[in-house]
C-alpha cells in the first residue's frame, strides 16, 4: 500500500546529495537513506493544517506513527498567504515552515518568488501535467468543488445555487471561509460566483460584483466560516469546499448540527491544493519524506476518507490501489471538470486583490 514509499526503481546514486539540495529520494541515496536522514532530524515544521481539513488529522498521526518524527503545526487555521508570509518572515530560523499546503494559485506565486525547492516524489510522473509545476517546485495533492453548506436548524429552506443566495430569507447568513485575497477557499468561492453570473475563467469580476451585491442587500456575513462559527450558529450558510462542508456534516452531527451540503450547478468550480517544500527548510529530509508520504497510496487514500479528491485518483483506480468504498462516498458532479490555467488564476487573483476590499467595504 505504499506507492511512493516503496520507491520502485529508486536506485541510489553513486554520490548521495544532502537532502537540502536533493531533487528526489534517489539523489539522497534511496528511500532508506531519506528515511534515516529524516529520523535523524526528528522534527517536521508544518503550518496551517487543521486536523478536520482533508484528513490531516489521520495524515499527521500516520506520519508520526510510521516514522517517529514529531510534526509541529503552527497556526492551524492560517490562510495560504499566511503560509507564504511565514516562509519569508522566518527565513534562516529553526521555526520556519518546512512544508506548505496552499491553493495552487498561491503556490505559483511562491514559485515565482523563488521560495520553493524542486523535488520529485516517486509518484511525480503519475500526477497529471496540468496539476504540477514542470520544475517540481509544487504539485497538487488533493482538491474538491465549491459547495454551499447550510445549518438546517436555523435556515428553513437551504440554498442549492448561487442564485438562491440573494433571496431575502438569507439576510446576514452567507459567509466565506476567509478573505479571498488571502485564502484559497474564499478565492475559489468568488471564482465560482463569477461562473454562476456570466463570468468565466478569464473574467472573475462578476464574482466580485455578486458579493458586493450580497453586501448591499444585507445577505453577506463578514464573519469567517470556521468550525467554531458553525457550531455557534454564527455562519449558518458557508461557501466552502465540498470536502470541508461534508466533513462538518459528519463531525457536528453528534452536536446536534444538521449541516446540509449542496454543490451549486450554476457555479461549478473545482480546484486543487498544492504541496511544496520551503527552499530553506530547517528539516529538509523530513520535508521530503512528508511529501513522499502524502503522495503514497496510503496518503492519497486517506484523503478520500475526508471527502477530498486525491490527485492520483485516476492512476490509483487504474492500478487497483484506490479505496473504492471511500471513493464511492464522493458527491457526484455533473459535467467534465475544467480548471483555470495558471495564467487565468494569476489574472483572477490580481483582480480580486484590487477589487475585493472596495466592493465589500463600499
Amino acid at each position: 500500500m505504499a506507492l511512493a514509499l516503496s520507491a520502485c526503481g529508486d536506485t541510489p546514486t553513486a554520490t548521495p546529495q544532502k537532502p537540502s539540495v536533493a531533487t528526489s529520494a534517489e539523489r539522497v541515496g534511496g528511500m532508506e537513506a531519506l528515511v534515516a536522514a529524516a529520523k535523524d532530524e526528528g522534527t517536521l515544521n508544518a503550518i496551517a493544517l487543521p486536523r478536520d481539513w482533508a484528513s490531516y488529522g489521520a495524515l499527521l498521526d500516520g506520519f508520526e506513527r510510521k516514522y517517529g518524527i514529531d510534526v509541529r503545526v503552527e497556526n492551524p487555521q492560517g490562510s495560504s498567504q499566511s503560509e507564504i508570509d511565514a516562509i519569508k518572515r522566518n527565513r534562516g530560523r529553526a521555526s520556519a515552515p518546512d512544508v506548505i499546503d496552499v491553493g495552487d494559485t498561491f503556490a505559483q506565486d511562491a514559485a515565482r518568488q523563488n521560495l520553493l525547492a524542486p523535488y520529485k516524489v516517486a509518484a511525480y510522473g503519475s500526477i497529471p501535467k496540468n496539476q504540477k509545476d514542470l520544475e517540481a517546485r509544487w504539485y497538487n495533492g488533493y482538491g474538491g468543488y465549491i459547495s454551499i453548506g447550510c445549518d438546517a436548524r436555523r435556515i428553513k429552506t437551504c440554498p442549492q445555487t448561487f442564485a438562491d443566495l440573494v433571496k431575502p430569507e438569507y439576510k446576514g447568513a452567507v459567509a466565506l471561509n476567509g478573505d479571498p485575497t488571502q485564502a484559497g477557499a474564499a478565492f475559489a468561492g468568488v471564482y465560482a460566483a463569477a461562473l454562476a453570473n456570466k463570468g468565466s475563467f478569464d473574467d472573475v469580476q462578476p464574482g466580485i460584483d455578486f458579493f458586493a451585491n450580497l453586501k448591499r442587500i444585507g445577505n453577506f456575513n463578514p464573519v469567517e466560516s470556521t468550525p467554531a462559527a458553525i457550531t455557534n450558529g454564527d455562519t449558518p450558510i458557508s461557501i466552502d469546499w465540498d470536502f470541508v462542508n461534508l466533513g462538518y456534516a459528519d463531525e457536528f452531527r453528534s452536536e446536534g448540527v444538521d449541516w446540509k451540503v449542496a454543490i451549486p450547478f450554476d457555479g461549478s468550480f473545482g480546484q486543487y491544493y498544492a504541496m511544496a517544500i520551503n527552499k530553506d527548510a530547517p528539516h529538509p529530509a523530513a520535508a521530503r519524506l512528508w511529501q513522499e508520504y502524502l503522495f503514497s497510496t496510503e496518503g492519497q487514500n486517506l484523503r478520500l476518507e475526508g471527502y477530498a479528491r486525491p490527485v492520483l485518483l485516476d492512476a490509483m483506480e487504474e492500478d487497483g490501489t484506490l479505496d473504492e468504498a471511500a471513493a464511492a462516498r464522493l458527491p457526484t458532479v455533473e459535467g467534465t471538470p475544467e480548471f483555470p490555467t495558471e495564467a487565468q488564476s494569476a489574472k483572477a487573483k490580481a483582480k480580486i486583490a484590487r477589487g475585493w476590499a472596495p466592493a465589500i467595504s463600499g
